[in-house]
């Protein structure tokens, strides 16, 4: 029978909410330990980071990144982006890195424990001092004046002076690299050295390298630069058959570097390309250790002239030579 007072429909009823209540409590224990699950298994995703670590600007560990470029959202921890085993290159303290930027390698390179000597050609005191400097010396092949006055601008501005002024600034940027920097001549003696102790600076200096640092008095209508390098000379005391093909490199390293800094155009007078090979020089006839010489300009040319004497213009030759020098010691 169907009527309400019949017994078996109430037990049909209770039987079918039985049925629910068992399918639905475990359904709803389970959803209740899955989300315990959740809720716990990553505390550090699940907490943000905070404010002062995304504001503070701090270099993060690993990153040479500021914090503020850091993305607002976790992370997982940071990894270093240098390759196993190799020094990764940062930015300065408190300086932060333009995202996909690197500075310079040659800027970030680290020289220390390197020696460098750098030769100022001439000196300003020589013009004063004619019988020292036209003493002739050896310099391997045959004799050469003991060191000349150099060459000036239309306006009197001295290659002397001009060299110092260069290899000062250049000394500045190496030693700021880690360098130790060597002068033959700082204007602090009254006149020279002489060429073969120019040459033996280098040795003397236990040094890497050496560059000696010149400016031109080619022809007025010539203009340009050009790097010079060690011809292969065995002859009386001089051997520098071991220098020849490093010195090779270092140029081709400075020709370009300056190139690049300053706009200078490779000599149009002299040399090919910007390269010269001499044997009758004594300060690469008898250098023990790798070295050339760079004449930076036409000092006799007005649009040369011109150049050499912006202060602005010599900075970007000293940073030219600066970064051909760290090149030449930290690649290969």
């Amino acid at each position: 029978m169907t009527g309400p007072t019949s017994r078996p429909p109430r037990r049909s009823a209770l039987l079918r909410a039985t049925t629910v209540v068992a399918a639905v409590v475990p359904l709803c224990t389970a959803g209740w330990f899955g989300w315990r699950a959740l809720d716990h298994s990553d505390p550090a995703a699940a907490t943000a980071a905070p404010p002062s670590a995304v504001q503070s600007g701090a270099v993060q560990s690993g990153t040479g990144q500021s914090g503020s470029q850091a993305p607002a959202t976790p992370q997982s921890p940071p990894t270093s982006s240098a390759p196993s085993g190799s020094t990764p290159t940062g930015t300065p303290t408190g300086t932060a890195a333009a995202p996909g930027d690197s500075p310079a390698p040659s800027a970030a390179a680290d020289l220390t424990g390197r020696t460098i000597v750098l030769d100022p050609g001439h000196n300003p005191g020589n013009f004063a001092h004619p019988t020292e400097i036209n003493r002739q010396v050896d310099v391997g092949n045959g004799h050469k004046e003991c060191d000349t006055t150099g060459t000036e601008t239309d306006a009197g501005y001295t290659e002397a002076d001009y060299t110092l002024d260069v290899t000062r600034r250049a000394r500045a940027l190496l030693t700021a690299r880690g360098a130790k920097v060597v002068f033959t001549q700082d204007g602090d003696r009254p006149w020279g050295p002489c060429v073969d102790e120019r040459a033996r600076a280098g040795a003397d200096a236990h040094a890497d390298v050496a560059l000696s640092v010149h400016g031109d008095g080619g022809p007025a209508s010539g203009s340009g630069f050009h790097v010079i390098l060690p011809a292969k000379v065995v002859a009386g005391k001089a051997d520098n058959s071991a220098i020849v093909e490093p010195s090779h490199r270092l140029g081709l390293l400075l020709r370009d570097s300056f190139h690049a800094a300053t706009g200078e155009p490779y000599a149009d007078y002299i040399a090919h390309d910007g390269l010269d090979t001499r044997s009758d020089l004594g300060g690469l006839n008898l250098s023990a250790v790798p070295k050339v010489f760079i004449e930076c300009g036409n000092m006799r040319n007005s649009a040369d002239a011109r150049r050499m004497t912006d202060p602005q213009w010599r900075q970007q030759a000293a940073q030219g030579i600066a970064d051909a020098l760290t090149a030449f010691l930290t690649t290969h």
